[in-house]
C-alpha cells in the first residue's frame, strides 16, 4: 500500500476526481507526515497548516460539488523562498533582509495559483541563494533527508529536503549556476532547468530559470505544462509552444550523445560518479545511441571570472547594508565577496564577458552532439553545516562546472537520479539538449527513467 505522501500529482487528481480521497484526509495525512520531517531537517518558510488545511476544506467542497476551480485543484506545491508570492516577504535566506511583504505573486507563483493549486509553503535557501547549501544566517541549517549529517546543497536547498521527504509532489526551485540540479542530484530528485525564458521569472537575469524538482519525470512535466507560459513581467519570456508537454518515452536509436566526465577545472568528480554516469551511457548505447567521449566546456579563466563578477555584484549589495546589517550576513558571504570592493570596473566587465564565451563553447557542443551525458556533480556528498563543497570562501564554485555552463549557453538540462553510492547517498546524471529542445529532453528522460526504474525506497522520518 502506498502511503499517501508518495502519491504523484496525477493519481492525487484521479483519486479527488473520483472521490476515493478527499483533499482534506490528503492533507491531515501530509501535514501529519510533515511534522514528523520538519524538525530535522527545516525545509519550509512561512508555513501556516491551518491556513492549508482551510484550503484543503474548499477544494474538498469543489471536487464534492465535481466543480474544481483548476486543473491542479488541491495539489500542494512548494515555491522557493526567492520566488515572490503576495503577502510574504523575501528574506534572500538572509538575515540581514528588511521583511517587507511581496505586492504580488512572481509569475511561477501565479501560474500555481491560476491552477488551483495550494501553495502549501515556501521553502528555505542559502544567503542571498549564492550557495550550494542549507547553510543560511535567516532559516538555518536545512539538512538532507537521506542522511541528516549530509548538505542538500542549494540554493533550491528546502525544495531539495522537500521532495525527498515526501512534502507533496510539486516543487519548484530557481538556477543561475546549478541551483536545481546540484540539490536534486544530492537529494536524488527530477531537477529540471528550462531554457532561458521558457518559465517566465520576475526578476529575471542573466542564466537565472525557475523550474520543478519533483521525484518523477512526470510530475515534471505536469509542472511544465502551467509553468512555461508567456509572462511579460520576464523580457526574455519565449512564445507559447504549439505542442503539448507528453509523457511518452521515445527512441534514443541513432542519437549522437557526448559524454563529459572531465570538469576543466574546478574538483574532479569522484571515480564511482563517473562510473554511474558511464553506465547511463551504456544504457542509452545499448539502445542504438553513438556515445563518444566530449571534451570539457569549462577552464579555469572562464570560472575565475565569473567568479570575480559575482563577488563585484555581491560586493555591491553588502556595501549598501549598515554595519549591524552587515554583520548578520553569513560570514563566508561576506568573506566570498569583499574582494569585490577590490575589483576596477574593467575587471568586472572582463568576468561578466566570460558568460559569452561560455554561451558560444556551449553552443559549438550541439553542433556535433544531439544530447549531452555529464556527472551533475562532482562530490557526492558533504557535510550538512558545511556552506560549500569546498567549505573555502575563496574556492566558491569548484562544484559548478558541470552545471553552470548550461545557464549561460540557455540550454535545457536535467539531473535525475542514476544510482546510489556505497553509503547510500543518490548520485546524479545530467542530461543536457539543445536550447529550445525541452519537450523533448523530458521525453529522453522519461525514457531513461523507463529503464531505470521507480525509487521506490525514499528515506523515512527519524522514528525518535
Amino acid at each position: 500500500m502506498t502511503d499517501l505522501h508518495e502519491l504523484q500529482a496525477a493519481q492525487l487528481l484521479a483519486l479527488f476526481a473520483n472521490r476515493t480521497l478527499s483533499p482534506l484526509d490528503y492533507y491531515d495525512h501530509l501535514l501529519a507526515h510533515i511534522d514528523a520531517w520538519e524538525p530535522h531537517i527545516r525545509a519550509l518558510y512561512a508555513f501556516d497548516p491551518e491556513q492549508v488545511r482551510q484550503q484543503a476544506r474548499a477544494a474538498t467542497e469543489r471536487w464534492n460539488k465535481g466543480t474544481p476551480c483548476g486543473p491542479l485543484d488541491g495539489i500542494p506545491v512548494t515555491i522557493k523562498e526567492l520566488i515572490a508570492t503576495r503577502g510574504t516577504p523575501i528574506p534572500l535566506g538572509c538575515a540581514a533582509t528588511a521583511l517587507t511583504p511581496a505586492t504580488q505573486d512572481a509569475p511561477p507563483a501565479a501560474r500555481m495559483r491560476e491552477a488551483g493549486a495550494i501553495i502549501l509553503a515556501k521553502t528555505t535557501v542559502p544567503d542571498f541563494g549564492m550557495l550550494s547549501s542549507g547553510l543560511s544566517s535567516f532559516h538555518g541549517l536545512t539538512r538532507n533527508p537521506w542522511n541528516l549529517e549530509r548538505n542538500t546543497g542549494g540554493s533550491s536547498s528546502g525544495a531539495g529536503a522537500a521532495a525527498a521527504a515526501g512534502y507533496g509532489p510539486l516543487h519548484i526551485g530557481t538556477d543561475i549556476g546549478g541551483s536545481i540540479r546540484l540539490p536534486a542530484a544530492w537529494c536524488g530528485l527530477v531537477g529540471f532547468k528550462p531554457t532561458l525564458g521558457r518559465i517566465p521569472i520576475d526578476p529575471y537575469y542573466t542564466g537565472r530559470c525557475a523550474g520543478p524538482m519533483t521525484r518523477s519525470v512526470e510530475d515534471t512535466i505536469l509542472l511544465m505544462r502551467h509553468l512555461a507560459r508567456p509572462d511579460a513581467r520576464d523580457a526574455t519570456s519565449l512564445p507559447p509552444l504549439t505542442s503539448d508537454w507528453s509523457e511518452q518515452p521515445l527512441s534514443v536509436n541513432g542519437l549522437k550523445i557526448g559524454l563529459m566526465l572531465q570538469p576543466g577545472a574546478g574538483l574532479q568528480p569522484e571515480g564511482f560518479v563517473c562510473e554511474a554516469v558511464e553506465r547511463a551511457a551504456r544504457l542509452f548505447e545499448s539502445h542504438g545511441a553513438r556515445v563518444q567521449a566530449l571534451a570539457p566546456i569549462m577552464d579555469r579563466p572562464l570560472l575565475d571570472g565569473l567568479d570575480r563578477f559575482w563577488r563585484a555584484r555581491q560586493w555591491a549589495e553588502l556595501s549598501a547594508l549598515g554595519s549591524e546589517q552587515f554583520a548578520k550576513v553569513l560570514p563566508y558571504i561576506r568573506e566570498w565577496a569583499a574582494p569585490g570592493a577590490d575589483l576596477s570596473g574593467v575587471e568586472a566587465v572582463q568576468g561578466f564577458n566570460q558568460t559569452f564565451e561560455m554561451r558560444r563553447r556551449a553552443a559549438q557542443v550541439f553542433s556535433e552532439f544531439d544530447l549531452v551525458l555529464s556527472p551533475t556533480n562532482q562530490v557526492n556528498s558533504f557535510p550538512a553545516h558545511w556552506p560549500s563543497p569546498s567549505n573555502d570562501p575563496q574556492r566558491p564554485f569548484e562544484h559548478i562546472v558541470f552545471t553552470l555552463p548550461w545557464n549561460m549557453g540557455e540550454q535545457p538540462a536535467l539531473s535525475i537520479n542514476c544510482g546510489l553510492s556505497a553509503d547510500g547517498l543518490p548520485i546524479g546524471l545530467q542530461m543536457i539538449a539543445p536550447r529550445f529542445a525541452d519537450q523533448w529532453l523530458l521525453q529522453v528522460a522519461k525514457t531513461y527513467e523507463s529503464w531505470r526504474g521507480a525509487i521506490h525506497r525514499w528515506p523515512s522520518p527519524p522514528s525518535h
